[in-house]
C-alpha cells in the first residue's frame, strides 16, 4: 500500500497525504454482511453527551467481522480486499466451500485467492487461525482471544502486532503491541501474521474538513476558555499553567493514571513495561 501527495494548490494541501488503495480489489462490499450504524454524537440513551467532539460524518454501513474464527476445518477462498470505514484495518472476504461469505481482518501480504482455514489441524500460514499452543515460538499473531470463544479482542488495529514468546503449563506468554509480556490460556486463538495497512499511522489530515468527515468536532482548549467553563480558564493575557493539565472536571489530562492500581488481570501479566 501506498501514500499519495497531493500538489500544493492551497495551503491545506501542502502537507496533506492519503492512501492510493492500490490494495484495495472492490468498491463494493458484501452486502449480505452489512448493517445498519446509527449515530449517537457522542450522547447515551437519555440524550446526555458522554463522549465530547463527536458528531456529524459520512455515512455508514457496518460490516460485520468474524473475529471469532470459529468454521473449523472447513476451507476458505479470499474473494477481495475491501476498504471498511469503521476501522484502520483492511477487511478481507472469505468465501467458504460450503456457500457462506465472512470478513476477517486483513494481515498484511494476504493476497486474493489464498486458501485459509482455522481451527487446531490448520497450518501454521498467514491468515490461518490457530489456538496458541499449536503456533510455533517467535511467530507474529494478530486477533487474539482473551477468553476461548470471545473472540479476538487485541491487536486488531493497522499494523499491530503481537509475538508468542514462551510455553508454560496451560498458559502462553504473549509479547503484546504495547510489549508488555501477558499469560493468556493455550486454547485461545489467533491469526498468523500483522494486520495490513501499515502506512496508516504516516496520514496527515491536512484540514479540519477532513476531520469532520471522520465524525470529528472541533476541540476548544481548556486554557482559551473562562473559568467557569473550564479550571484552566481566565487569566489576564495568555496564561501558561498555574497547575497539571487537568479535564474539565478536574482529572489528570496528561501522565495521570486511568487504569485502577489493583485489577484482576494484573496477575497474568509476567512483564510490564509501565508500574502499575
Amino acid at each position: 500500500m501506498g501514500i499519495k501527495h497531493y500538489k500544493p494548490t492551497t495551503p491545506s494541501l501542502r502537507y496533506r497525504t492519503g492512501y492510493t488503495f492500490e490494495e484495495i480489489t472492490t468498491d463494493k462490499p458484501e452486502k449480505s454482511l452489512l448493517k445498519a450504524k446509527p449515530k449517537t454524537a457522542g450522547r447515551n440513551y437519555q440524550g446526555r453527551i458522554t463522549c465530547r467532539h463527536r458528531g456529524g460524518g459520512h455515512r455508514r454501513h457496518y460490516r460485520i467481522i468474524d473475529f471469532k474464527r470459529d468454521k473449523f476445518g472447513i476451507p476458505a477462498k479470499v474473494a477481495s480486499i475491501e476498504y471498511d470505514p469503521n476501522r484502520t484495518a483492511r477487511i478481507a472476504l472469505l468465501h467458504y466451500v460450503d456457500g457462506e461469505k465472512r470478513y476477517i481482518i486483513a494481515p498484511e501480504g494476504l493476497k486474493v485467492g489464498a486458501k485459509l482455514m482455522s481451527g487446531p489441524d490448520a497450518e501454521v500460514a498467514l491468515g490461518n487461525a490457530l489456538p496458541l499452543e499449536r503456533i510455533p515460538l517467535g511467530t507474529t499473531v494478530h486477533n487474539i482471544e482473551l477468553k476461548k470463544g470471545r473472540g479476538g479482542q487485541i491487536a486488531r488495529s493497522a499494523g499491530a502486532f503481537a509475538q508468542v514468546v514462551a510455553k508454560e503449563g496451560d498458559y502462553v506468554h504473549v509479547k503484546m503491541p504495547s510489549n508488555d509480556v501477558h499469560l493468556i490460556r493455550k486454547e485461545c486463538l489467533a491469526t498468523i501474521g500483522q494486520v495490513g495497512n501499515l502506512d496508516h499511522s504516516l496520514i496527515k489530515i491536512g484540514k479540519a474538513g477532513r476531520n469532520r468527515w471522520l465524525g470529528k468536532r472541533p476541540s476548544v482548549r481548556g486554557s482559551a476558555m473562562n473559568p467557569v467553563d473550564h479550571p484552566m480558564g481566565g487569566g489576564e493575557g495568555k496564561t501558561h499553567g498555574g497547575r497539571h493539565p487537568v479535564s474539565p472536571w478536574g482529572k489528570l489530562a496528561k501522565g495521570g493514571k486511568t487504569r485502577r492500581s489493583r485489577k484482576y488481570s494484573d496477575k497474568y501479566i509476567v512483564k510490564a513495561t509501565k508500574k502499575r
